[in-house]
């Protein structure tokens, strides 16, 4: 099978289109004929061996977790699926070699959910990193129908599904991102702020009494404005902040989990959750894909057509 490769850790330009043996399918896994492929910047984290201390990785490498595809071969004991099954997945295990940048992967059953009949394949492999990270921060912040939530980093690919994610909830949602990103944000049912300096007084403006509870997607120091707006400071979830654990938030590292990504996936049937696509590019193209997820400027989600 055609697949993106890595020999060594590295940077994007180290990436490959190579050939390697088609998975093998364990008792419990599903072999995917993939379709599309989600870009996270956890991909590019684990090439460049940021991710070394905490989990094993292994080479020759295939990136990514994020898949979209069709059902092509089912292990000895899986209930959970047919072939042809249209699914999508997280497909993160233990330690790290087989990704989703490829032709086919195996993944545990554990790991997928039925592909939703209201999104692309493109939309679908976009969903579930990025979507299970904002349904779990938003479920560790506690947020309840009617209270307000800060979403920080609104406009990306987390950020984007947080918002909706919240709004389906019947949360108020005010979310920050820079001006070009208002009325992308205003589409999805938001009240948009911008960013940086004066950020506190910005978000009292449209929130005198503060806000029940904030997550952060962005960074760059603002669990600590999010704190200042909080009725209870405790109320703050980042999976951007290295010191969000010494500063009282809650750290969010998603879980593969499937109850989780067939809620989403019903949100997205029932007309509640789209997966805002900024760029797709061909699986020959994993390396520009990388890069662009590097800059941090996308708006939505980058996905590789592998069809």
């Amino acid at each position: 099978m055609k697949a993106i490769i890595a020999n060594s850790y590295g940077d994007p330009g180290s990436l490959e289109l190579g050939e390697l043996p088609e998975p093998k399918v364990g008792p419990d896994q599903v072999l995917i004929r993939v379709k599309a492929a989600g870009v996270n910047p956890v991909d590019w984290k684990v090439l460049a061996g940021y991710l070394d201390p905490i989990m094993y990785v292994h080479f020759p490498l295939v990136p990514g977790w994020d898949v979209a595809g069709v059902v092509e071969k089912l292990g000895e004991d899986v209930p959970e699926f047919q072939v042809g099954d249209e699914v999508m997945g997280y497909v993160r295990r233990d330690e790290v070699q087989h990704g989703t940048y490829a032709e086919f992967v195996s993944a545990p059953a554990r790991t997928l959910a039925r592909k939703p009949a209201s999104l692309s394949w493109q939309q679908a492999a976009g969903l579930p990193l990025a979507g299970l990270t904002a349904y779990r921060s938003l479920q560790r912040v506690g947020l309840a129908s009617g209270e307000t939530v800060l979403v920080h980093g609104a406009s990306g690919g987390v950020g984007s599904l947080a918002v909706q994610i919240a709004v389906a909830q019947g949360a108020r949602v005010i979310g920050t991102a820079s001006e070009r990103n208002h009325d992308f944000l205003r589409s999805l049912g938001a009240e948009p702020v911008t960013y940086g300096d004066g950020l506190g007084d910005r978000v009292r403006a449209l929130a005198p009494e503060g806000v029940d509870a904030a997550v952060d997607f962005a960074g760059s120091g603002v669990i600590d404005v999010s704190q200042e707006l909080l009725r209870d400071r405790t109320r703050v979830a980042s999976i951007a902040d290295g010191e969000a654990r010494a500063k009282g938030a809650h750290v969010v590292w998603v879980r593969p989990d499937a109850a989780d990504l067939t809620a989403l996936a019903d949100l997205a049937d029932a007309g509640k959750l789209t997966v805002p696509v900024d760029t797709v590019l061909p699986l020959a193209e994993a390396a520009e894909a990388l890069s662009l997820s590097q800059k941090g400027r996308a708006r939505g989600k980058i996905v590789l057509d592998v069809s």
